[in-house]
């Protein structure tokens, strides 16, 4: 039996007026499910809905679900943190070889395009016996996944993707939005990224300027795809955790004052690659 339970009401109308059974608060998600699967904007929320009032955990020491997977894009600390309290918990009923619950976290990649499809990433981090048990539930909602390690290495990599993410689209931007002021086209030029060095993800499949590709934001004046404001969440968490380590970051913070600037600019809401046309002013392919 699939469980729902959505902050947005419509959202749960919708799964509702389809046949998807629906709970109004997350622990009692929890009393009629052996999995639980999370995916949240940011780490107070999944803090609030493992811990509070009403959370996952509400029980106390005793829970039914033995494997909960939060796929949010958190910090790794707080991966941690929760995945402790997790193990901490005793099964209601002992499930199989399992005695106490496990915890994953097992973020994902490949945006809305990609969970459209089913063709998302999970990166994942915690026991790699409970991965390997988890396995299946990964490959029916996409295409695969790979196991980063122990309990907190799936928000780290999906970090670390992000931010190589954010960097390759800034560069990629700022190279196509050259090209176009020294008479050579963006189409022209991607062919040129493509098959040579520069060839990435932001140019070959989720290039940003409008008229090259279709079926991407770039196509649909940068509505849909992955929000600005999102990526600047997952830069400060970037941020966050290289300062934590003593990392320098001057990449991750001229990335992000730059994502900062779109949506202090209006552009929050508008997919991640419109840095092309409203921060490096980038034309349009006819």
């Amino acid at each position: 039996m699939l469980w729902l339970r959505s902050r947005n009401r419509n959202t749960m109308k919708n799964y509702s007026d389809r046949g998807v059974a629906t709970k109004e608060t997350p622990f009692e998600v929890a009393e009629a499910s052996d999995v639980v699967i999370t995916m949240l904007p940011s780490p107070s929320h999944v803090l609030d809905v493992y811990n509070g009032s009403h959370g996952l955990l509400h029980g106390g020491s005793h829970i039914r679900p033995w494997l909960l997977i939060d796929s949010s894009t958190i910090d790794p600390q707080t991966s941690r943190e929760l995945s402790a309290v997790v193990s901490s918990c005793v099964l209601k009923e002992k499930r199989g070889s399992w005695e106490s619950p496990v915890m994953l976290d097992a973020p994902v990649s490949g945006g809305v395009l990609a969970a459209d499809a089913r063709t998302l990433t999970f990166m994942v981090g915690g026991l790699e016996e409970a991965y390997h048990a988890a396995k299946a539930l990964f490959l029916a909602m996409g295409k695969g996944s790979v196991y980063c390690g122990g309990a907190g290495n799936g928000s780290a990599a999906k970090i670390c993707n992000n931010l190589a993410l954010a960097v390759s689209m800034l560069g990629v931007s700022e190279a196509l939005a050259l090209g176009q002021s020294l008479g050579i086209s963006a189409k022209t030029l991607t062919k040129v990224f493509n098959s040579s060095s520069a060839r990435c993800w932001s140019s070959e499949s989720y290039n940003p300027v409008p008229g090259v590709m279709e079926e991407v934001p770039s196509a649909r004046d940068y509505d849909g795809g992955f929000a600005t404001k999102l990526m600047v969440k997952d830069l400060n968490l970037a941020k966050a955790s290289a300062s934590e380590v003593g990392l320098q970051h001057p990449l991750t913070s001229q990335g992000l004052e730059i994502y900062e600037k779109l949506c202090k600019d209006g552009y929050e809401n508008k997919d991640f690659s419109c840095v092309f046309r409203h921060f490096y002013s980038g034309d349009n392919e006819s």
